[in-house]
């Protein structure tokens, strides 16, 4: 099951600046890392489904590359996002 509308709402509106903002850098990294582990998840469960682990890879790695443009932009917001959304140690 994918994320709700409500969900998807809440996390454009806490880190993008409003509902309407769906194309900021640091709402698109909080959308990803809510699907990343809402797919974790899942694949404990289900271990043997590799379509679901291979779109697991393919988020983590769009994810990755947001956040390496996040951190040429502006490495403070980097670091506040990352400890915001608790991805790194």
């Amino acid at each position: 099951m994918a994320l709700s509308k409500e969900t998807k709402e809440e996390i454009f509106k806490e880190y993008g600046g409003s509902v309407s903002n769906t194309g900021s850098p640091e709402a698109q990294v909080a959308l990803l890392t809510a699907r990343i582990n809402h797919i974790s998840d899942h694949l404990k469960g289900q271990k043997k489904d590799n379509h679901s682990r291979r779109s697991l890879i393919q988020m983590v790695g769009r994810r990755k590359k947001f956040l390496k443009y996040i951190a040429s932009k502006d490495i403070e917001a980097y670091r506040a996002l990352i400890k915001k959304l608790g991805i790194r140690k």
